[in-house]
């Protein structure tokens, strides 16, 4: 039967560089540890936009110190828990996050959340390229006294977008290896960032700041939480080599945890230090504010450990950005996919840096848009996770006719319908700078919640609908096993 094309790639993940496309990976190759998850996502969050948000919170939200910590923790556990659970269907089903969701949505279906999704991790990627360039260029002018210039940004764009291609073109092994050795990394000197912090800091004005509205509270969850939501879809896909044996709670823990002990102290921090300088939240530049604050015997070895982390960042992103783009019929390897993204992002990166106005302004009006186009796969994808319990192979990769998840045409109706309605009622909640939904002064609106209103719709609406029946294979399925959570 036709399938697609990164099947005939190749189909392994031994040594250096990682062949294996959207074909579902074959239990002998299962070799992952559930260990591996924690550096994983430790290493995803390793970036200095977040002291940027805990910023934010002191002086945007109007929070206290102790809401603040309160943010700190709500927010990992909720976004990273939903990433925990939806990676379940990766050890199940063996495939990437994208090419599960063609049992969803249809074969034909899946091409219009897959397209959103790959088009908003265009903006992610720019982010985090502009964020490295930026560290690049103040740890230039710590060091040598460097100043920016537009050819200088488009230098450190270029080498931070090409460090990226190639971490994320070579695949899951060395994904694995950067983020084991980042994470000792940025812990150690983490650690004394806040050794630093805790010596220098006047805690008596920390500490007597006025509490916030609880809905300055609740929306700050939301921020700080839209960041995890975006690698919701992306969870199966650090959890495909994983056997089906390995256990859903500790993938969880290991996510949760992952993530949570990075965004915690770094959260925290930001706080910390907008109490003395407030204009970090509003910076148009959102990382030469460490080499004011820090001495440069700490600012220029944490930038580059945050550099790194901000790289890894970009991989990881780029990698499941590869897998999206093959979903969407673009017959080339996963590798070359990663490049398509390597150049918008170089592209768009250059825009932002050199044309846009607000830097913190663009990034939060991105994360609050990126957070509802997730949601509504999120809340269609988890039902439907929470019904299934095997994936059909087989079927995954065969794009035609014959396919068990062609459905109607192509599509799963009932899927497409409660994914397009809960869009629809998540943009209307939602506020950014240049845009406003109708109903964004109502209570969930004002709260911040239109991502989470537009979970709760697709997965509602997906729940209640009939289930399209699936086709019988052409092929034998893999019999997945029953996961309890």
């Amino acid at each position: 039967m036709p399938h697609d094309a990164s099947e005939a790639a190749g189909a392994t993940h031994d040594g250096a560089l990682e062949t294996r496309g959207l074909e579902p990976v074959p239990d002998a190759e299962r070799t992952g540890r559930v260990r591996e998850l924690f550096p994983t996502w430790v290493a995803a969050n390793i970036s200095v936009l977040l002291l940027t948000m805990g910023a934010g919170l002191i002086v945007f939200n109007g929070l206290n110190f102790w809401q603040v910590l309160a943010v700190a923790i709500a927010a990992p556990v909720l976004s990273y828990g939903i990433v925990g659970v939806i990676s379940i269907a990766g050890k199940r089903g063996g495939a990437p996050g994208m090419a599960l969701s063609r049992a969803v949505f249809g074969q034909r279906g899946n091409l219009f959340p897959g397209a959103l999704i790959w088009v908003a991790r265009w903006g992610w990627e720019t982010i985090n390229a502009v964020t490295g360039a930026y560290a690049v260029l103040t740890v230039l002018d710590l060091l040598f006294g460097v100043k920016s210039n537009t050819l200088l940004i488009v230098v450190t764009l270029l080498l931070f977008v090409t460090c990226t291609f190639l971490v994320s073109g070579l695949g899951i092994n060395a994904l694995r290896v950067c983020s084991k050795w980042s994470t000792y990394l940025f812990g150690a000197f983490s650690v004394l960032v806040l050794v630093y912090l805790v010596a220098n800091t006047d805690w008596s004005a920390v500490f007597d700041k006025p509490a916030g509205s609880t809905a300055m509270m609740i929306a700050g969850i939301g921020t700080i939480a839209a960041g995890g939501i975006s690698w919701v879809p992306s969870g199966p896909d650090f959890t495909r080599y994983l056997p089906r044996t390995a256990s859903s709670k500790a993938m969880v823990g290991s996510t949760v945890g992952g993530a949570g002990i990075v965004v915690l102290p770094m959260v925290l921090m930001g706080a910390v230090m907008a109490v003395s300088t407030p204009d970090l939240a509003s910076a148009q530049d959102p990382v030469s504010f460490i080499g004011e604050l820090l001495p440069m015997w700490i600012s220029v070895p944490y930038l580059v450990i945050a550099l790194l982390g901000m790289l890894l960042i970009n991989s990881m992103s780029m990698y499941s950005a590869g897998f999206t783009a093959q979903t969407l019929g673009i017959k080339v390897s996963r590798a070359a996919a990663v490049s398509v993204n390597a150049v918008i992002s170089l592209v768009f990166g250059f825009l932002l840096m050199v044309v846009a106005t607000s830097f913190i302004g663009s990034f939060i009006s991105f994360l609050t848009l990126l957070a509802v186009a997730f949601s509504a796969w999120i809340g269609v994808f988890g039902v439907d996770m929470l019904r299934r319990r095997s994936y059909d192979a087989a079927a995954l990769i065969d794009t035609t006719r014959t396919s068990a998840y062609w459905y109607r045409g192509g599509f799963a109706w009932q899927a497409m319908t409660a994914w397009a309605v809960a869009l629809l009622v998540g943009l209307l909640f939602t506020k950014v700078d240049w845009f406003s939904g109708p109903l964004a002064s109502s209570w969930i609106g004002e709260n911040g919640l239109g991502w989470a209103a537009t979970i709760v719709v697709a997965g509602v609406l997906y729940a209640v609908l009939p289930r399209t029946p699936e086709k019988a294979s052409a092929a034998p399925a893999e019999v997945g096993e029953t996961v309890s959570i």
